[in-house]
């Protein structure tokens, strides 16, 4: 599992009007290509009257899966375009369609690209761009008379208390980078003189928001 990548925050879309066409593009998180797939699938469906349905997706955590599709535009314009957006950003799991409705006015090739580029970049801009990090939770138990201490000393760290559990003693579920894990336990340990007992939970990727 990759330590931390880059992604789309779940589903979102945008619209553009370029040359009297309507351009709406719609992205998602896509972790699997049938998930992506499915979700090309259902915009095609949704926005059946439409020019065109173009899409790209980029899937895995060494983009082994990329696909592209110019659903009747000219080859190379639109597919290719959105899926060069996806790469240029550094995202992962990323599907995007972009959705047209022809207004009239022909764009040429170097349009499609300019329209087809933007929409995408548009789009993963309205539904905003997510750092993904694996965090190893460690989990923490002490003696109720350094419960406010460590919990303290926590709070006020770059480390991340995600929940508290009061049973026979306070047990501390707190959210480590993987490779934090060493300097997390001798700090604990230091702070509690030894009378901590830690141990490693769940592995999990953590979400955090990045501007565009």
């Amino acid at each position: 599992m990759l330590e931390s990548y880059y992604t789309v925050n779940h589903q979102g879309s945008e619209e553009l009007t370029i040359q009297k066409s309507r351009f709406i593009g719609h992205v998602k998180r896509c972790e699997t290509e049938d998930e992506a797939q499915t979700f090309i699938e259902s915009m095609k469906k949704q926005y059946k009257d439409a020019t065109h349905n173009c899409s790209a997706y980029m899937i895995g955590e060494h983009d082994l899966i990329q696909k592209a599709n110019d659903d009747g535009e000219p080859s190379g314009t639109a597919g290719v375009p959105m899926l060069e957006v996806l790469k240029k950003m550094g995202l992962k799991d990323t599907a995007v369609v972009v959705t047209r409705y022809f207004g009239g006015t022909k764009l040429g090739a170097g349009g499609l690209i300019r329209a087809y580029s933007s929409t995408t970049s548009e789009a993963i801009k309205a539904t905003g761009v997510v750092k993904r990090e694996l965090m190893q939770t460690m989990k923490v138990s002490i003696d109720y008379t350094l419960l406010g201490k460590v919990e303290n000393e926590i709070r006020n760290s770059t480390y991340h208390l995600d929940e508290i559990h009061y049973l026979e003693k306070v047990e501390m579920d707190v959210k480590v980078e993987t490779n934090q894990t060493g300097a997390f336990e001798t700090w604990i340990t230091n702070l509690t003189s030894g009378q901590a007992q830690i141990a490693k939970g769940e592995c999990n990727y953590s979400d955090t928001p990045i501007s565009l």
